[in-house]
């Protein structure tokens, strides 16, 4: 049995790439403010709380799929959420990113779950260029939430 990192704290430097990191951290896990564009060679399980924010991410592929505490990728390039863990549902910190506009739309309301309806349904399409609205207005209807009388994106065309 290996026992599993505490803490891993690598923020604050110019890296490029997480490989070499532990595949399993018992506490939290910070990469903040680097400059990485993927997540691959990240840990599988964090027990606590993992920070990517204020790198110049465009995918939350390769993200741990465990996590115990908050999510916090606020200032990256994303666009979608795909590769987001599934069920997740603790605290998320996603300003900053072209997606917040279309997360936004929700309020704050049950975050993890929206996000994993937005990916199920597809709502994001071409690589984070389109929305479909009539996939977004059933994530609404699905969690029996108000359907904003007008949703206008500025990053996103909308169908």
């Amino acid at each position: 049995m290996t026992i599993p990192f505490l803490n891993k704290y690598c923020g604050d430097n110019e890296l490029t790439t997480l490989e070499g990191c532990p595949q399993s951290v018992g506490g939290y896990f910070n990469c903040y403010s680097n400059k990485l564009t993927t997540l691959e060679f990240c840990p599988k399980s964090v027990v606590d709380h993992f920070n990517c924010s204020e790198n110049i991410l465009t995918t939350l592929d390769f993200c741990p799929k465990i996590l115990g505490g908050g999510f916090n990728f606020r200032e990256n390039k994303l666009k979608d959420l795909y590769g987001f863990p599934e069920f997740f549902d603790n605290n998320i910190n996603f300003s900053g990113n072209p997606v917040s506009e279309i997360l936004d739309l929700f309020k704050h309301k049950r975050l993890g779950k929206v996000i994993d309806l937005l990916n199920e349904y597809g709502v994001i399409q071409q690589d984070g260029k389109v929305v479909i609205l009539d996939r977004l207005e059933e994530v609404f209807h699905t969690l029996n939430l108000y359907i904003p009388e007008e949703i206008k994106l500025a990053n996103y065309e909308v169908y």
